[in-house]
């Protein structure tokens, strides 16, 4: 049983959902809940663990988190000024995925340089499981993450 254990933890899958819609939070963390990944979803991106601290806690080694999912409009920060941040800290996570039902092309471009995937709202859940499909295939077999503080 432990051996089980201490495999389960080696696998673990984390991923962090930030929407103020109480509603697509809860479809998006519901379907990343099924595929195994533990989920720590917020409105505010201020109330998120991986913000809380300015410089990247991780180990070289490791990151917070596999995927970030973030909306463009949130209160009090945008998507954008949230993942600018977290870069400029050292975050090291690379699927981040961001939502709006609005463009603007300076965004996009923005995004697009960190390497986000797209979804303009509203989108079919088809293509965020199509999106983490991709991103699971992609993810090294020893990745690790690290302690959300």
């Amino acid at each position: 049983m432990y051996k089980d254990k201490k495999l389960q933890q080696s696998v673990l899958k984390r991923a962090i959902v930030i929407d103020d819609d109480k509603s697509l939070r809860t479809a998006i963390s519901s379907i990343l809940k099924k595929r195994g990944y533990e989920v720590h979803a917020s409105s505010e991106p201020s109330l998120c663990p991986i913000y809380l601290d300015r410089v990247c806690p991780c180990p070289v080694e490791h990151a917070c988190t596999n995927i970030i999912i973030i909306d463009v409009n949130l209160p009090n920060m945008t998507g954008l000024e949230f993942i600018e941040s977290q870069k400029r800290h050292g975050c090291k996570v690379d699927n981040i995925a961001v939502m709006s039902a609005v463009w603007k092309e300076a965004e996009l471009k923005s995004f697009e340089s960190f390497g986000c995937k797209i979804f303009t709202k509203p989108f079919k859940m088809d293509a965020l499981t199509n999106w983490l499909d991709e991103c699971e295939s992609n993810t090294e077999p020893d990745f690790k993450l690290s302690d959300l503080p």
